[in-house]
């Protein structure tokens, strides 16, 4: 059994809807902002943290990216020290899921080998491919995997007792979702598998596609694997901020799932 938390560490005003649903959207100009979040789960089995977000740094390059504090942070506010993450869960190698490694030099990372072997294999470079990624990160991951330091799976794995990784794709080739044993049931922490609500709810894709019919797969393993449908965590939305209770002191920065 886990408490999970979703802890939300920067915000983005100037997105449109147009950039977070494939296809045509007659809505597309609209504005609609985005959150980033990382997601921890706390047991007496050990602690993991699924995803590392990106840095100050990384917003202030990249722009329009309103850094808030560190997720690292955040996590010493709920009584964490980086020395007690045994897990980092990296659900893709996309820039805003991964710039917080080297904070947690005690963690194991654990990803996809389909995940990996996209992001050092010959179509990386292509088109908006090298856009989304940050080769800080990626070379600093590749670093760790000469030390025996990342773990990489194929397929859907239990990692711990009550925690558990579900290899997805749609989002990208690796993508993987995760599942927790709470209090109130089993949450799915979705991450990039359904960017917003209105993505597995309206049964719409978000709009950077790897595979479109594994996104449509994907959101019907998330339903699956969730214990209820309130138990989804969306990895980008604002509504987590108000579907799930604030973390009292932490109010817009850390909310408790289960």
């Amino acid at each position: 059994m886990f408490e999970l938390y979703a802890l939300r560490y920067a915000h983005r005003d100037a997105s449109v809807r147009g950039e977070h649903f494939y296809g045509h959207d007659p809505g597309a100009l609209d504005p609609f902002p985005i959150d980033y979040y990382v997601w921890v789960a706390v047991g007496e089995a050990g602690v993991v943290l699924v995803d590392a977000g990106f840095t100050r740094q990384t917003a202030e390059r990249r722009g329009d990216r309103h850094y808030l504090r560190s997720p690292v942070d955040t996590l010493a506010a709920l009584g964490v020290a980086p020395a007690q993450v045994g897990h980092v869960v990296l659900t893709h190698l996309h820039y805003d899921h991964t710039g917080h490694l080297r904070d947690l030099p005690a963690a194991r990372i654990v990803l996809q080998r389909a995940e990996l072997a996209f992001w050092t294999g010959p179509h990386a470079h292509r088109g908006a491919y090298p856009h989304l990624a940050e080769p800080d990160d990626l070379a600093y991951l590749v670093r760790e995997n000469l030390t025996g330091r990342v773990r990489q799976l194929d397929g859907d794995h239990e990692l711990l007792p009550g925690l558990s990784v579900h290899h997805v794709g749609g989002h990208t080739p690796g993508m993987q979702v995760v599942r927790v044993r709470t209090a109130r049931g089993d949450a799915v922490v979705a991450s990039d598998a359904s960017h917003f609500y209105a993505n597995i709810e309206a049964d719409r894709p978000y709009g950077i596609v790897d595979h479109l019919p594994a996104m449509y797969d994907a959101f019907d393993r998330v339903r699956a694997l969730a214990g209820s449908p309130e138990l989804i965590v969306a990895g980008h939305d604002p509504l987590v901020l108000e579907r799930f209770p604030a973390v009292p002191g932490l109010e817009g920065y850390a909310v408790r799932i289960g």
